[in-house]
């Protein structure tokens, strides 16, 4: 019976999220991106932070800034980036892709600068009217060398307003 109440519980809340993907709203996702396990030729797994700023330009549709940096045992990465998300109606469930640029500094001894195709899936789990829970799956597809390319798991925090 619990779990019954629960998952109507979950329905609920996702079809009332849908109110949040309006026209003219604002979003601000911060999220930690050593929780996903990321991984890629060079660094294994790292630890990270990345930030998403962005408004709703139609229903549905948010244009976003995104900022990040990312700490591993052979290298840093910071990133810099524009992109977008699509989400789907009344489910909470979304889909984004942009372009960043990074810029690693492997071992420490010299810097390189490389541009990635970024895609991700991900569900906004509202717990309050305005703050989600955002899992996803992402993945950064280095337009330069494909040693450059991440993928993995992220947890982020989302505020709607």
């Amino acid at each position: 019976m619990k779990k019954l109440m629960f998952i109507a519980c979950l329905l609920v809340a996702s079809i009332s999220a849908q109110a949040q993907f309006e026209h003219g709203k604002w979003v601000v996702n911060p999220s930690l991106t050593g929780l996903d396990l990321s991984y890629n030729k060079n660094t294994k797994t790292t630890f990270g932070f990345n930030a998403l700023a962005g408004a709703f330009l139609v229903d549905n549709v948010a244009l976003l800034v995104n900022l990040g940096a990312e700490w591993a045992k052979n290298e840093d990465v910071y990133s810099l980036g524009v992109g977008g998300r699509y989400y789907f109606d009344k489910i909470g469930l979304y889909t984004g892709a942009g372009l960043k640029m990074n810029r690693f500094d492997p071992d420490y001894s010299k810097k390189v600068t490389d541009f990635a195709v970024s895609g991700e899936v991900g569900y906004a789990f509202f717990i309050t009217k305005t703050v989600t829970v955002e899992p996803a799956v992402y993945c950064d597809l280095s337009l330069k060398d494909s040693d450059y390319t991440r993928f993995g798991l992220k947890v982020g925090f989302g505020i709607y307003f």
